[in-house]
């Protein structure tokens, strides 16, 4: 039977903690967010470091209090790790339970004709590698952080193979993006290793891409909000979606575990949803005039 509560202390439980993440083999964003998440917790618990599955559920309402849900739910997922490590997973609390928006408003997406601005526009002015970055994920659906894996050698292969989350998927690269990113490697005189790295010779990585990207909002008149690295994620996989209608396929394409986690990225506008249903309102219609319905 687990204890009602345990007494935990803060700087050795989280350095232990840390290595135990570390022998499950979380990477390293995953390991600095779950630590961030748990010294959060320990803020809420304000030196009375006395757990109990009470005091679990009153950080869960402070969460929701404070946290948009998504947050809050993601705070609680790396909890939930944190109480397991302790060996008391009877104080794990659920998630909050909300229903997923499958509708988005239109300043969150990204339009076809906004990603080709913003890349014409980063070729004109002399950003070739910022506008391959986006062209790149655009064309395969993968994260900013797996840009590393396109190396010389893995596209003239054809083929990206990706580690990540404790997984390997390989994914395939279209003919004509495969062949701008072997001409950039051509001009750029890059005969072997990462294709996309900075003056320094380090990769590429989510920081200074999207600061490029936001700079780049502004020579647009882009919205900021719409803008950032994984907007062409969502892009690719909306128009593979829209083009297939293969959500199994997507789900292996992105590397996600569940598909209910792909949904979200084949989310319909608002603006879309409203021309569906106003279709569906003319199907549906008597055909009398509003005058003789409404009297």
């Amino acid at each position: 039977m687990q204890k009602q509560s345990i007494v935990i202390e803060p700087h050795e439980t989280i350095k232990e903690f840390r290595l135990y993440l570390y022998e499950r083999e979380n990477a390293k964003a995953t390991i600095d967010k779950y630590l961030t998440d748990v010294n959060t917790f320990y803020k809420f618990l304000n030196h009375n470091y006395e757990i109990s599955k009470q005091r679990v559920l009153e950080y869960k309402e402070w969460l929701q209090r404070h946290y948009a849900v998504s947050s809050a739910n993601s705070m609680l997922a790396a909890l939930s790790q944190f109480l397991e490590f302790l060996g008391v997973s009877s104080m794990k609390v659920k998630r909050i339970k909300v229903q997923r928006q499958m509708i988005l408003q239109e300043d969150q997406l990204l339009s076809e004709e906004e990603y080709h601005t913003l890349v014409n526009t980063a070729y004109k002015k002399g950003q070739k590698s910022l506008a391959l970055i986006m062209e790149t994920i655009a064309a395969t659906g993968i994260r900013i952080s797996e840009l590393k894996y396109f190396t010389v050698r893995a596209v003239k292969c054809g083929n990206i193979i990706i580690q990540n989350k404790g997984k390997i998927r390989r994914i395939l690269i279209p003919g004509a993006i495969r062949k701008k990113l072997l001409y950039y490697c051509f001009i750029h005189d890059i005969k072997d290793g990462i294709i996309f790295i900075t003056k320094n010779g380090n990769a590429q990585n989510r920081s200074n891409i999207w600061t490029q990207m936001k700079k780049l909002c502004k020579l647009t008149g882009i919205a900021k909000g719409k803008v950032y690295p994984h907007a062409f994620r969502h892009l690719f996989a909306r128009m593979y979606y829209y083009l297939t209608s293969d959500i199994s396929g997507l789900a292996d394409i992105l590397g996600h575990s569940s598909i209910e986690t792909t949904r979200i990225y084949t989310a319909d506008s608002e603006k879309k949803y409203l021309s569906s249903m106003e279709r569906l309102e003319v199907l549906l219609s008597s055909g009398r005039p509003l005058e003789t319905v409404l009297e």
